[in-house]
């Protein structure tokens, strides 16, 4: 699970205790727990973890009763995985917990990437200085890599985003994009392909 996690951009850290879980959960942004520890009861986690903050809690656990279900969402659980489940599915419920677990942050007007410089309000891009001309796609595009310089942004996120599909039923449409943007800005490094994954901005 962690390692397909991580091929879809995410950092992970995994943990075998409660105890563990209680010192690693202060620095991450969503818990994915399992009841199975050795050490301490996964409800008291859960509810140990709820009292230090907001961190998203999803169970991922075999099939439960009702009542289970119940104690663990009073406990302060976000959402329940059942095994068995799809990679697909669980990163739909990270990121529906996220979304509700994190307050949006606003938009930034003006993103700077070396000689790279994106204008939100304008709608603008200029390298070294020189304004470059984009479509409405291309620019949103290069946007979104943009406000996520730091993560590789996955092909289904950027589809649902710009193109507002739920899958990716033409990767021809994603590629041809992308070349067309690494053509207009000059070169074709700013914008690096993490294969089977999506794409990222050029780090500076």
């Amino acid at each position: 699970m962690t390692s397909g996690l991580r091929r879809h951009g995410y950092v992970t850290k995994s943990v075998h205790t409660g105890t563990e879980a209680l010192r690693a959960c202060r620095h991450v942004d969503l818990v994915l727990l399992s009841f199975g520890l050795s050490d301490l009861d996964g409800l008291e986690v859960c509810r140990s973890i709820r009292r230090t903050g907001d961190t998203g809690i999803i169970a991922v656990t075999a099939p439960c009763t009702e009542m289970d279900r119940v104690l663990g969402l009073r406990a302060g659980l976000d959402d329940y995985v059942i095994r068995p489940f799809g990679l697909s599915e669980l990163i739909a419920r990270m990121e529906a917990v996220v979304r509700r677990v994190q307050p949006p942050t606003p938009p930034v007007r003006t993103v700077r990437c070396g000689s790279l410089r994106i204008d939100a309000g304008t709608r603008e891009v200029r390298v070294d200085g020189q304004l470059v001309d984009l479509t409405l796609k291309e620019f949103q595009l290069l946007q979104l890599l943009a406000s996520n310089r730091d993560l590789v942004v996955p092909r289904k996120q950027i589809m649902a985003e710009i193109w507002h599909e739920d899958r990716v039923r033409s990767s021809r449409t994603l590629d041809t994009h992308i070349n067309t943007l690494r053509n207009k800005l000059g070169a074709s490094s700013w914008i690096t392909t993490v294969r089977g994954v999506g794409y990222q901005l050029r780090q500076e």
